[in-house]
C-alpha cells in the first residue's frame, strides 16, 4: 500500500504493519509478527527493491508483533538494527516481558537478533527519533518528512485514533504525555501498526482534547 512517494505499508504484515521507506538508504520500520519473513521479502521484491539493499531496520518497541522477523531480516539484509536502549534488553531476552506479553513471547518465540544499536538522541538517516514511552518503557515514534510512524502509541479504528488497551501498557500516564508531546511536531500522515495509515485532518487534536477531559 503506497502512502506517499517511496513510502509503503507492507500488506504482508497487515494486522501489525511494517513500513518501507525507499530513500537513499532504504529503511524498514518494524518487522511484524513471527512467520512473516518470506512474505516480507516477496513484497519488497515486488516493489522492485532488492531486500539486501535495506540499510536500516528501525524498531518502535520490543513487542513480539514488531520484532517478530527482526533477526531473520537483519541476517538476510545485513542492515543495522536499531531500537531504544530501554527496550533492547527485552528484545535480546536479558529482561522478561511483563504480564501477558511474557506469555505471547513464550508462545511465538521470536528469534533473537545478534546485535542491536541504541538510537542516538538525534536525526538518523533523515528520520527524527522521538521518545514516546508508555506502551513500553522505550517506545519511540519516527518522523520522516510529514509522515509519523507511531508504532503502538495510537491505533486507527474506523478512522478514529485510539490509545492502546491499558492492560498492555507499561505506563498509561506516560502514553498521554507522549501523545500531547507530539503537538510540538508537524506531520500530515499517521502510520500505526494497528489499523490503516491515516491522512490527518483534526484527528490528533481531537485525541488530545479527549485526554484533557479524562
Amino acid at each position: 500500500m503506497k502512502i506517499a512517494k517511496n513510502v509503503y505499508a507492507l500488506e504482508s504484515t497487515k494486522g501489525s504493519y511494517s513500513y518501507l521507506i525507499i530513500d537513499k538508504e532504504p529503511i524498514l520500520v518494524d518487522t511484524g509478527y513471527p512467520g512473516k519473513f518470506e512474505d516480507i521479502l516477496k513484497e519488497i521484491n515486488s516493489l522492485n527493491l532488492d531486500p539486501k539493499s535495506i540499510k536500516h531496520i528501525f524498531l518502535t518497541h520490543h513487542d513480539v508483533d514488531h520484532v517478530g522477523n527482526a533477526a531473520l531480516l537483519q541476517k538476510e539484509t545485513s542492515a543495522t538494527l536499531w531500537a531504544s536502549k530501554h527496550d533492547i534488553p527485552y528484545i535480546l531476552g536479558d529482561r522478561g516481558r511483563p504480564g501477558i506479553k511474557k506469555l505471547i513471547s513464550f508462545i511465538m518465540r521470536p528469534k533473537k537478533p545478534e546485535k542491536i544499536q541504541a538510537y542516538p538522541d538525534t536525526i538518523l538517516e533523515d528520520i527524527q527519533i522521538i521518545s514516546t514511552p508508555g506502551h513500553t518503557p522505550g517506545h519511540v515514534s519516527l518522523l520522516y518528512k510529514d509522515i509519523l510512524f507511531v508504532g503502538d502509541l495510537v491505533g486507527n479504528t474506523n478512522g478514529k485514533l485510539k490509545k492502546p488497551p491499558k492492560f498492555g501498557n507499561s505506563n498509561n500516564k506516560s502514553i498521554d504525555e507522549s501523545i500531547i508531546k507530539m503537538n510540538e511536531y508537524d506531520f500530515k500522515w499517521i502510520c500505526p501498526a494497528h489499523g490503516e495509515p491515516l491522512e490527518l485532518k483534526d484527528e490528533w487534536e481531537q485525541l488530545v482534547k479527549n485526554i484533557g477531559r479524562n
